[in-house]
């Protein structure tokens, strides 16, 4: 344990509990007087990832602490004891900075982590085939899909908003979306697309097949 220099004072915790007997001007003076305690254990041990202020103010409510629940009857001195008090307060300290900068970290990284390569080169092939799968659709369909899913420049439309674009209803609208989503899906067009998204097992086609095939029975039903 370090040592330290200061003067003595009138205080006195070597005898009785100081918790049962303390008043405020005597808790100040001896913080006053026991505070070397604190500068010798950073000097020594140093504070870690904080700053010397920083972890003298841990060491003071150490310090404090020791200095409430010293009880001299269970045989340690008071310095060893306020020692221990000091070092598990500063250590504490600095756990709760380091926690605080790994939330920090954790919450800025995707802002300024840059994207590795191969998944940006993945997204860029997704994108190609798909707007070259939209671009084979009848040029109505293909309008439908690119302002509905805002695959152009602009956001995602409403079936109203692209409505009035077309001069048709919303619910024709709806129709046409119905009609391009069922020829995009199918395997025979979609099979490049799929193979780039994972969607290409036997499964998926079959899916994509019924899909097509409750779209036909629904429209059948129609008046």
């Amino acid at each position: 344990m370090g040592k330290y220099s200061g003067k003595r004072s009138r205080v006195q915790v070597d005898g009785s509990p100081s918790r049962s007997r303390s008043s405020p001007l005597d808790m100040g003076a001896a913080l006053e007087q026991h505070e070397g305690l604190i500068h010798a254990f950073i000097r020594r041990q140093g504070g870690g990832a904080i700053s010397y202020e920083e972890a003298l103010q841990a060491g003071r409510i150490g310090l404090w602490r020791a200095l409430r629940g010293y009880d001299p009857r269970r045989g340690a001195t008071f310095a060893t004891y306020a020692w221990v008090a000091i070092c598990r307060q500063i250590h504490q300290r600095v756990r709760e900075l380091q926690r605080e900068q790994e939330v920090r970290s954790a919450a800025v990284a995707p802002a300024w982590s840059s994207p590795d390569p191969a998944e940006r080169m993945e997204q860029r092939l997704v994108r190609e085939a798909l707007f070259d799968l939209v671009k084979q659709l009848p040029e109505q369909l293909q309008r439908v899909i690119v302002c509905r899913y805002g695959l152009g420049d602009q956001a995602p439309c409403t079936l109203q908003q692209v409505g009035t674009e077309l001069g048709v209803s919303g619910e024709r609208v709806r129709q046409l979306q119905q009609e391009a989503l069922a020829w995009l899906r199918h395997p025979a067009h979609s099979c490049q697309l799929r193979q780039w998204v994972d969607k290409n097992t036997a499964a998926d086609y079959r899916r994509a097949l019924a899909q097509n095939a409750a779209l036909r029975r629904a429209r059948r039903r129609q008046p």
